[in-house]
Parts: structure tokens; C-alpha cells; sequence
């Protein structure tokens, strides 16, 4: 799972970027020789990234920043191809699995090594996984590992012996992974952040590799087995990665490396890239989709994305801990109006948390635009009017488009419910942190979902999610989970999903606002890339023309 972020007010340019910019201003474009040609001589790729990344570890990120350029550096047992997102052999060539379902055994390429030369084995991936789910590491993506046999229980202290986990090394070149019910997305996510492996005898050179923090990501001292490595991290200028010699499939990237640039302004980045600073952008500024659209339609690309943008509401918090003001402010919202006025690229409003049409699932459950039933549970719960509603302050993480739908929120509830909300943005780590924190009332958040299966979504909000943030937990929400998890007819499933999405929107300890599609800028000069469900950037098949 990947949490959706950028932007901040007070950002920065690298210094070569902004000298760039300037002389575009100055000169035009067209009198030049562009920041992204001369970068294009060198084979490097340069792309606007959003937020600066809290940090590179594969096994305690959460943002998508951080997951893109961890994508380009580690790679899993599987890998994902980069239009349809099947499975493809990575780091394993090749596997089997049993009739039930459940054990998978999985046959390693001969002569992988790590970046640093070191033989890569699977003792490699038996640790690792071991690694994410010790309880000391605090990793909010443990959970992504509960299908294993013994997974959770280890996890959560019930099981000291990770032997007795659903993890076996065979020999050097064979693993094996014991399900405990079946799960037939599982060849797809390991292509995923959470399944790659982290050198540990690197980690283990830094102190206890099963704490947090340590220095080990830093350039100089990260190693990994993916198609590029690090090469440079300049806070709040650029990251860099470069062509890994070692990686198995070396002969095949031409790109020489990719340069990501932190810029969390969407209106600087739409300008860097005019001036020819940038191959790719994170976003698209809400207010140029329309102008290039009409101007420079090649350059735009909008596509469908696996993931929703909504709400958290703190339980624990006032007003929040009341149902009936969580239900009328989700009621007040005025979705289609937002999709088609404010966000205006095809996004799907969302009228309940999981997307639809994975594996044949739309929800029955959801709630709906309604006013006067929303100023009725507010004069229920004894706001009549918005009438002594304590202060509420909304939280985001500075952005165009999340400044503007919070803005379009806040009069629609002024106006509606007589309701006065304050809005306050923050950078993206200290949003994050917040957020994870629960130090907030109401929350922006967005999920990036793998899109094979609804229970990948519905699961965010079990008790126990490292991604629910809002301190909701139902006991029978938590049941069904189960219960879907461990059931195989899939008819059966959709309907314990359908129970659970009933339980999610009558609680409403979220608001779901849209579906996502992704929208960027990126120059014709690149070729073969491919979009899909994830955004995942192909950039190891990807040159430069």
C-alpha cells in the first residue's frame, strides 16, 4: 500500500535547476540547449518527484515519493509487468505451487548477487521477511505479510520462533512460502515494495538491523539488487540512482540512470518542465490540464490509478467521536461537483471506500449527497445549524489540488451547514507524521491499493492496519476480514466483503471523495514508457530519443 502526497509551501530548487529555469525565462526554450538534453546525452532521466522522501528503506516506507525510487533499486521474487502489472520471474526464475493453493516454491536465478557483489541467496528473503515482521522494526506494512501461515502471530508476539513462520529456505537457490488460506493475488504483490529483500549484512554493520532508522540507505552504504542503485542524495535537490552492473538483467536497461527532483509545487514543476528542466512531472497543476488538453495534448497523459482520495475522521477526538456528525459531513460533500469543477481530470467521485470492478465487486453500501438529511443528524447530535460545534481544523499536506478541494469542502459546510472549519497545511513529513500519530481531527489522506483483489482495500481499516489513522476499530469488521481471508469460494467472499463495506460506510470513520486517475506531463523524447493500475515508472525499459 502507498500513501499519496505532494506538496509544500516552501519548497526549493536545486541550484542547477533553478539557473536552468532562469535562463529559460530569460533566453526561450528554443535558444538553448535544455537541462533535460544535456541530461539526455549522459542517458539520465529527469523526473519531478513531488515531496523530498522520508527515507529509502523498502520495508518501512509508506509514501509513493519514497516508492518510486525504491522501485528502481529493489526487486522482489516476482516483478510486475509494466502495462498489465502480472507477474513476471525477478529475482526467482521460475516457481511452482501446490494443487491447494497454498505452498509456493520458488526456484532463485544462479549467480545473483547484491550491488556490492555479495552473493544473493535465500537466506536473503528469509531474513528480510523475518525483519518486517519483528514488532521492533515498527513497520506500518507487517500486515501485508498476515497471509503467511504464522505471519500475524509472530508479528504480534504470539509466536516467538519465526521458524515455526510459513517462510522456508530449502538450499541457496530454493524458498518456500506456506499460505494459510489461498491467495491467488500473491505472485502479483510480490512484485511489491513489502516482499524485496534488504541486505542485512550491510544493516548489520550499523547496529541491530531489526530497529528503525538506521543510516544503512544512505548513499555510499545502501545496497540493493534492483536494475539501478544509488548514486547521489542531496536533501531537497535530487536523488539520483544509476544503472546497476550486477543486476541479472543488466543488458537490457539503457537508461545510465534517473534523477529525482523533490519539487513539491505543482505550478514550479509545471514551469521546470516547460523549460525544458524536466522529462516527466509528478501532477499536472489543476488549472493546465485544460491548456494543454488544448495546446500540447501529447505531452498530457491521464490514466486510471488504483487508489482513492478521502477523509479521516479522528474517532477520538470531538466532534468525531459521534457517528451522526461523521455521517453528516460525509453527506455534505458534493463529489460530482468536485470531479467536474475542481479535480477535471476524469477522476470517479467515490460514494464508498473500495473501488469498483476488482474481481467483479461493487459495493452496495454508500452513503450519498443529501443536505437536509446531513443538517438533521447535526441538529441530532445538538448542532442545530452548526450551532456550538467545537472549533475543527482540516489537515493537509500542501498541495494545489488539496488546497483547493479543501477549500471547495469548507464553503460547501459554511454554507450548508453553517459549519466553520479551519484549514492548515503542512509538509509532507510533517503531515505524515501527524497523521500516523493521529495528531489531527480531520485528515487528507489518499491509499495507492494493488488492484487484484477488494479485501486489499478493505483491509486498510482492520484493527491492526499500520494505515488506519483514524483510532475506529469493530470488533466484527475485523471478523469478517478474516473470514474472507480464509474462505475460497470466491461468490462467498464478495458477499463477507460486502458486509464489511456495509459496517465501514454506516461507521463512516472516513470520507471518500474520489477514485484517482494520474496525471502527468512527461517530453515526447521519452520512449517505451508504459502506464498502468500502480503508476509504477518502467524505467528499466525505458531511452531517451
Amino acid at each position: 500500500m502507498n500513501e499519496f502526497p505532494p506538496a509544500r509551501r516552501h519548497w526549493f530548487f536545486p541550484t542547477a535547476l533553478l539557473s536552468g529555469l532562469c535562463l529559460g525565462l530569460l533566453a526561450g526554450c528554443g535558444q538553448r540547449v535544455t537541462q533535460i538534453q544535456k541530461a539526455a546525452k549522459e542517458g539520465i532521466m529527469i523526473v519531478g518527484n513531488g515531496a523530498e522522501p522520508s527515507g529509502l528503506d523498502p520495508q518501512t516506507i509508506t509514501g509513493i515519493p519514497e516508492r518510486n525510487i525504491t522501485a528502481t533499486m529493489f526487486e522482489g521474487l516476482t516483478r510486475n509487468d509494466p502495462e498489465t502489472l502480472e507477474a513476471l520471474p525477478g529475482q526467482a526464475k521460475s516457481w511452482e505451487f501446490s494443487p491447494d493453493g497454498l505452498t509456493y516454491t520458488f526456484h532463485l536465478r544462479e549467480g545473483l548477487v547484491w550491488s556490492d557483489g555479495v552473493p544473493l541467496t535465500a537466506h536473503d528473503f528469509y531474513n528480510s521477511f523475518r525483519r518486517l515482521l519483528s514488532a521492533s522494526l515498527g513497520s506500518d506494512n507487517s500486515d501485508q505479510l498476515y497471509d503467511v501461515v504464522n505471519a500475524e502471530a509472530y508479528h504480534k508476539g504470539r509466536l516467538q520462533d519465526f521458524s515455526q513462520v510459513g517462510f522456508r529456505v530449502i538450499d541457496d537457490l530454493t524458498l518456500e512460502i506456506r499460505l494459510a488460506h489461498p491467495a491467488a493475488f500473491l505472485l502479483k504483490t510480490l512484485g511489491s515494495r513489502t516482499w524485496v529483500p534488504v541486505p542485512l549484512h550491510v544493516l548489520e554493520k550499523f547496529g541491530d538491523p531489526l530497529h528503525p532508522g538506521s543510516p544503512w540507505t544512505r548513499p555510499g552504504s545502501l545496497v540493493c539488487n534492483g536494475p539501478f542503485m544509488l548514486k547521489e542524495w542531496k536533501p531537497n535537490s535530487y536523488i539520483e540512482v544509476e544503472r546497476n552492473p550486477r543486476y541479472w538483467n543488466r543488458e537490457s536497461v539503457k537508461l545510465n540512470g534517473v534523477r529525482f527532483i523533490p519539487m513539491e509545487n505543482q505550478p514550479a514543476e509545471e514551469a521546470a518542465f516547460r523549460s525544458g528542466q524536466l522529462h516527466k512531472t509528478e501532477r499536472v497543476p489543476l488549472t493546465k490540464i485544460a491548456v494543454y488538453r488544448r495546446e500540447a495534448p501529447e505531452k498530457l497523459h491521464i490514466h486510471p490509478y488504483s487508489g482513492v482520495y478521502y477523509f479521516n475522521f479522528n474517532v477520538n477526538k470531538a466532534p468525531f467521536t459521534d457517528v451522526r456528525v461523521r455521517r453528516a459531513l460525509a453527506m455534505a460533500v458534493d463529489r460530482e461537483s468536485i470531479v467536474r469543477n475542481v479535480t477535471l481530470a476524469g477522476e470517479i467521485p467515490a460514494y464508498h471506500f473500495t473501488p469498483e470492478g476488482i474481481s467483479g465487486y461493487v459495493s452496495r453500501s454508500r452513503t450519498k449527497l443529501d443536505f437536509a438529511e446531513a443538517r438533521r443528524l447535526l441538529a441530532e447530535a445538538g448542532y442545530p445549524g452548526g450551532k456550538g460545534m467545537p472549533p475543527i481544523t482540516l489537515l493537509y499536506n500542501t498541495a494545489e489540488n488539496h488546497r483547493m478541494i479543501a477549500e471547495t469542502i469548507q464553503q460547501t459546510w459554511k454554507i450548508e451547514l453553517g459549519i466553520d472549519i479551519q484549514l492548515e497545511n503542512q509538509e509532507w513529513k510533517v503531515y505524515l507524521d501527524n497523521m500516523q500519530n493521529e495528531f489531527y481531527q480531520i485528515c487528507r489522506a489518499g491509499v495507492i491499493m494493488d488492484p487484484y483483489d477488494p479485501s486489499q482495500f478493505l483491509r486498510v481499516f482492520t484493527s491492526d492496519s499500520g494505515f488506519n489513522r483514524t483510532g475506529w476499530a469493530d470488533p466484527e469488521y475485523d471478523r469478517l476480514y478474516t473470514q474472507v481471508m480464509n474462505t475460497a469460494d470466491q461468490a462467498e467472499r464478495l458477499e463477507l466483503m460486502q458486509q464489511m463495506e456495509k459496517i465501514l460506510t454506516d461507521a463512516m470513520p472516513i470520507l471518500p471523495v474520489y477514485y484517482y486517475t494520474n496525471q502527468y506531463l512527461m517530453d515526447p523524447s521519452v520512449k517505451n514508457w508504459a502506464d498502468n493500475l500502480l503508476s509504477l515508472g518502467p524505467f528499466a525499459q525505458v531511452w531517451l530519443d
